[in-house]
């Protein structure tokens, strides 16, 4: 009988006996174990590449520290999240001079096309609107760097370039308009924590969607104690609403930008010398007669319809009874081919200077964009090139030209500062109003290329307008226009114009 407990011990200890044995791996495993250990992954431990430099901008050479690296941002717990890259110039000496965070859109873009373009030290050297030539490119010192008025931060969205979600986060935790701008927020916040930039004049540089992340963004770090002292809109689109189908006012927004394409290429019959005193003609029938006759919907009279259809075709180029058939409201792809469709050819989307050739010329929109495709190899040969061996950046991750992979899908839901609950569809120039009633020092510049249609220039003007904001607020906002599209760095004659009109504005408001 004595010996029955010592069995029952002997019982229950086996099994933890059992448990303390590792289970033997099987081949598979031990070659998913190596496979795993070998696996090019995104750095929780922030990293940096630090080297040195100099450009003359101005007559006045200046040195400058570029670090490219990345910062770790958390969430309210302190647990690492993503991973974002980012390159950062500084003027050696510069004290406690201005900072701008640049970034791209997309939604999902890195940020190598304002980096490799625009006011870093370096760029790559193009012509409007031409394509590239293939390698060898030029690239170089960046005559027009902003370096001379602004330390500069550019930075990746997260999993596009090398920013990467971390632990099990998910690129999905982090694509959408709420989260995207949470996160860069939290980039920005780490940047300075980082660099002891706190007490530093803060700006942002947002492009194209970016634009739309910079109103969010502006809000957040306003709520969160980071007060701005400016922020640059460049080639904006910060209301998706006007984009809905059944909507007029994106015929409206479009309608300047096509009058400004038919005059570049010589498509109207009394073509008037000045292009801006034009566009103020343009401007006042798309606010005028245009928007009445759109409001008006079916229930315009034939009559009223046909001498809109007369003015716009004259704005426009567009046969009137190709306006007519297509109600007054002429889509851009429609508008794309059928501009030049009697030269076989259709206009940019990004820059409606550029054109392609089509193989079909019944086609009713373009295959391709030609004023994207002109420049991608230049740019990607180039950052690579100047990111390993020049900046010293080492990883084994490959550079993400794009988020926009299988399983990509942005949240497009916003949740508008005061809101009740979140848009379907964005609109943050209502965050922006909203920041800029509570920062009253905060100024905002616009700035356009004509011919771009992806982001049109009556857009960005109609948002600013109806921000519902009082006479000492609306003197903060400026607007300023050059004769490109899209990306308005390519062209060098607008790029010089751009430093130039930047450098006041910095100046202005520091």
């Amino acid at each position: 009988m004595r010996l029955l407990p010592a069995i029952l011990m002997l019982a229950v200890a086996a099994p933890v006996v059992a448990q303390d044995k590792a289970p033997a791996k099987s081949h598979k495993d031990a070659m998913v174990a190596e496979v795993e250990a070998n696996w090019a992954k995104p750095p929780v431990d922030e990293t940096a590449a630090v080297s040195r430099g100099t450009v003359t901008v101005k007559g006045e050479r200046i040195a400058y520290t570029a670090t490219a690296g990345t910062l770790t941002i958390r969430d309210n717990d302190a647990k690492p999240t993503a991973s974002l890259f980012y390159t950062a110039y500084t003027k050696d000496g510069g004290g406690n001079r201005p900072v701008t965070f640049f970034y791209n859109g997309g939604p999902g873009s890195p940020t190598i096309w304002l980096h490799m373009g625009s006011f870093a030290p370096v760029r790559v050297n193009t012509t409007t609107p031409d394509y590239v030539h293939p390698a060898p490119y030029s690239f170089g010192p960046n005559p027009e760097s902003l370096i001379d008025k602004t330390d500069m931060v550019f930075i990746d969205a997260i999993g596009a370039g090398w920013s990467r979600p971390l632990g099990d986060k998910t690129g999905k935790d982090f694509w959408g308009v709420d989260q995207d701008a949470d996160a860069f927020a939290r980039a920005i916040t780490r940047y300075l924590d980082k660099n002891s930039r706190w007490t530093s004049p803060k700006f942002l540089f947002g492009e194209s969607y970016g634009t739309l992340r910079s109103g969010a963004v502006a809000a957040l770090l306003e709520d969160r104690g980071v007060s701005l002292s400016g922020i640059v809109l460049f080639s904006t689109i910060m209301n998706y609403g006007v984009r809905q189908p059944g909507y007029d006012q994106n015929y409206m927004v479009l309608f300047p930008g096509y009058a400004a394409t038919a005059w570049y290429h010589q498509r109207l019959a009394n073509r008037p010398a000045d292009l801006a005193s034009f566009l103020v003609e343009v401007r006042g029938f798309v606010s005028g007669a245009y928007a009445a006759a759109l409001a008006k919907g079916d229930t315009i009279s034939p009559g009223e319809a046909q001498a809109v259809a007369k003015q716009m075709a004259a704005y426009t180029g567009l046969s009137e009874a190709f306006i007519l058939r297509a109600n007054l409201r002429i889509d851009l792809g429609h508008f794309q081919t059928e501009l030049l469709r009697d030269r076989r050819v259709s206009t940019g989307r990004l820059d409606s200077r550029y054109l392609l050739t089509v193989a079909d010329a019944n086609a009713d929109s373009p295959i391709d964009d030609p004023a994207s495709t002109a420049i991608t190899g230049a740019y990607i040969a180039n950052f690579m090139e100047y990111a390993t061996r020049t900046l010293g950046y080492k990883t084994d991750m490959p550079y993400k030209l794009s988020a926009r992979e299988s399983g990509f899908e942005w949240d497009w839901r916003h949740r508008a500062p005061g809101s009740n609950g979140p848009q379907l569809a964005p609109n943050t120039a209502v965050d922006l109003a909203h920041m800029m009633r509570t920062n009253p020092y905060v100024k905002v510049l616009f700035m356009n290329g004509y011919y771009d249609m992806a982001t049109p220039f009556y857009g960005a003007e109609f948002d600013a307008n109806h921000m519902q904001l009082d006479e000492s607020r609306r003197r903060n906002i400026s607007f300023k226009y050059y004769e490109a599209g899209h990306m308005i760095y390519l062209n060098p004659q607008a790029l010089t114009q751009m430093h130039q009109d930047l450098g006041a504005w910095y100046d202005a408001a520091r």
